[in-house]
C-alpha cells in the first residue's frame, strides 16, 4: 500500500512536467520586432524572435518576391512602421500559413540574391534571424577611380587612406556603461579623420562605411583593394570585463597571423588573379605554388614592416593627446589586417568599458584630438616615405634638387637595399631617383644619391 501511494506520488509531477514540456515545444515562436540595414552593397532584414525558428526562403520573379516562411511562429509585431527608403524592398506583407506558419512576403524593386542565418542573443539582442539582400550588380557600390590628384604637379597622384569604422549596423561592437555602442564613436571619428586627411594635398581618403551598416571583415579589405589603398587604417573601441583598463593601442598584423593568410592565399585559386590592388600591385596569376609562396612572403614581410612604421609613427602622435595602453605597437592576427599587399593598421581609440573613456569618447573635441593625433603620425610617416609616383614624393625630391646630390659606382657584392642602408635612404627613394624600374644593380653602374 505505502508502495503504491509513493509511485502514485511520483507520477503524478512527471505526468505534469510532460505535460508542460508537451505545451512548450508546441508553443509558437513570436516574431517580436524587425530592423532594416540598408548598405551600399547589400540591404539586411532582421527579425527578433522568441526564441530559433525553422525558416526556409525562397525568391518568386515576375514581380520580384522574396518569401520568408517560419515553421510554428507567429507575428507580434507591424511592419509598417519599418522605413524602406533607401533598400530594394518595396513593401512588407504577412499572413498565418498552414494554421500554425507565418508567411512574410518581400515585394521588391528588382531581383536579388539572398542568403539567411541566425543569430544567438548578444549583449543587446535576443535571438535573431537575419535576412541579406546582396546587390550582385553593385549599382550602389562607390566604383574605384583614376588616381585622384589635389594639386597640380604634373598629374603625381594622390597617397590613398581607407578608412574603417569598425563593426555597424546588427553588430553594435563594444558597449560601455553608459549604452555608448562603439560603432557609433568609430564612425564619427572615422569620417573626421577622413575629411582631415582630404583637407591635406597630396592624400585622399576613402571610408569603408559611411553609415550605420555592417561590412563584412574580409570585405573590408577587398573594398581597400577596389580604392588602390596605400594604407589602410581600421578604427576601433577596446573593452574588458573590468572598468579599469585604459588608453589607446596601435596593432599590425603578427607574423603569426601573416603564415595563416598566407597559406589561405595559395589554398585559393581564385585569390591568384585578385590580388593585384593596393601598394604592391602583386600577381600571383600564372605562378608555381613555390615562386606565389615566396612572392607573398616577401610582399607580406614588406607591408608588416611598413605597418609598424606607420604605426609607431602614429601612436607616438597619439602619446602626445591621450594616454597609451601599451608604449609600442602591438601585433595580431586580426583579419581586417591580412591584406598582403597594403600596409594596414588597426587603432584602439581607447577602452570604452572605461567610464572616463566612454564619457571621453563621446565627445567631439576628444574624437577630433585623436583623429588630429592619427592624421599627424601618417603624414609624418609619409613624407619621409612616400609611395612612388605621388605628389609627396615629388615634393621630397623637389625639395632635395637644391642640395648636393652624391654619385655612388656599385661594387661586387653590392645590392641597392645595402647602398640605401649606409645613405640613410630607402629602396623606393632610390628607384624613383635613378628612374629604376626594379632594385637590380649591375657591377660597375653609377646611381645617384639624394642629400639626406
Amino acid at each position: 500500500m505505502n508502495c503504491t501511494k509513493l509511485i502514485k506520488q511520483l507520477i503524478w509531477p512527471i505526468a505534469l512536467l510532460l505535460a508542460t514540456l508537451a505545451f512548450h515545444g508546441s508553443a509558437a515562436t513570436q516574431v517580436e520586432s524587425a530592423r532594416i540595414w540598408p548598405a551600399p552593397d547589400h540591404t539586411r532584414l532582421v527579425l527578433d524572435t522568441g526564441g530559433q525558428v525553422e525558416h526556409n526562403i525562397f525568391s518568386l520573379s515576375s514581380p520580384a518576391r522574396l518569401v520568408i516562411d517560419l515553421k510554428n511562429a507567429n507575428l507580434k509585431t507591424d511592419f509598417s512602421g519599418l522605413d524602406l527608403s533607401g533598400s530594394p524592398i518595396k513593401r512588407i506583407r504577412s499572413a498565418p500559413r498552414n494554421g500554425t506558419d507565418l508567411r512574410v512576403v518581400l515585394d521588391l524593386k528588382a531581383d536579388i540574391k539572398p542568403r539567411s542565418f541566425q543569430l544567438e542573443p548578444n549583449q543587446q539582442y535576443g535571438h535573431r534571424l537575419v535576412v541579406d539582400l546582396i546587390d550582385e550588380s553593385g549599382s550602389r557600390l562607390e566604383k574605384a577611380a583614376t588616381p585622384t590628384v589635389t594639386q597640380d604637379s604634373s598629374g603625381k597622384r594622390d597617397i590613398i587612406v581607407v578608412i574603417d569604422a569598425g563593426h555597424g549596423g546588427e553588430d553594435p561592437g563594444a558597449i560601455g556603461p553608459r549604452g555608448t555602442h562603439e560603432k557609433d564613436v568609430v564612425l564619427k571619428m572615422a569620417k573626421t579623420l577622413a575629411s582631415l586627411i582630404n583637407d591635406r594635398p597630396g592624400y585622399t581618403a576613402k571610408l569603408t562605411r559611411t553609415g550605420d551598416y555592417y561590412i563584412g571583415l574580409r570585405n573590408r579589405t577587398i573594398l581597400a583593394r577596389k580604392y588602390n589603398a596605400d594604407l589602410f587604417v581600421s578604427v576601433h573601441a577596446d573593452a574588458f570585463r573590468t572598468p579599469q583598463p585604459r588608453g589607446a593601442s596601435v596593432f599590425a598584423l603578427s607574423q603569426r597571423g601573416a603564415t595563416s593568410e598566407t597559406a589561405r592565399w595559395l589554398a585559393n585559386s581564385e585569390n591568384r588573379s585578385d590580388l593585384i590592388g593596393g601598394a604592391g600591385g602583386l600577381s600571383l596569376d600564372g605562378r608555381d605554388d613555390m615562386l606565389a609562396g615566396v612572392l607573398l612572403d616577401l610582399s607580406m614581410t614588406a607591408s608588416i614592416n611598413a605597418s609598424l612604421g606607420v604605426g609607431s609613427s602614429v601612436l607616438g602622435k597619439l602619446g602626445g593627446v591621450a594616454k597609451l595602453h601599451k608604449p609600442g605597437v602591438e601585433q595580431a592576427a586580426f583579419a581586417v589586417l591580412k591584406s598582403p599587399d597594403i600596409p594596414s593598421i588597426l587603432v584602439e581609440a581607447g577602452f570604452i568599458s572605461n567610464p572616463q573613456e566612454e564619457k571621453n569618447l563621446s565627445t567631439e573635441w576628444y574624437r577630433n584630438k585623436l583623429a588630429g593625433a592619427i592624421m599627424k603620425g601618417i603624414d609624418d610617416y609619409f613624407q619621409k616615405t612616400p609611395p612612388p609616383g605621388t605628389l609627396l614624393a615629388w615634393q621630397k625630391q623637389n625639395r632635395q634638387g637644391g642640395n648636393s646630390i652624391s654619385h655612388y659606382r656599385i661594387q661586387r657584392g653590392d645590392t641597392l637595399s645595402g647602398v640605401a642602408r649606409k645613405n640613410q635612404t630607402t629602396v623606393s627613394e632610390l628607384m624613383q631617383f635613378n628612374d629604376l624600374r626594379d632594385d637590380r644593380v649591375m657591377v660597375g653602374q653609377t646611381i645617384r644619391i639624394p642629400a639626406s
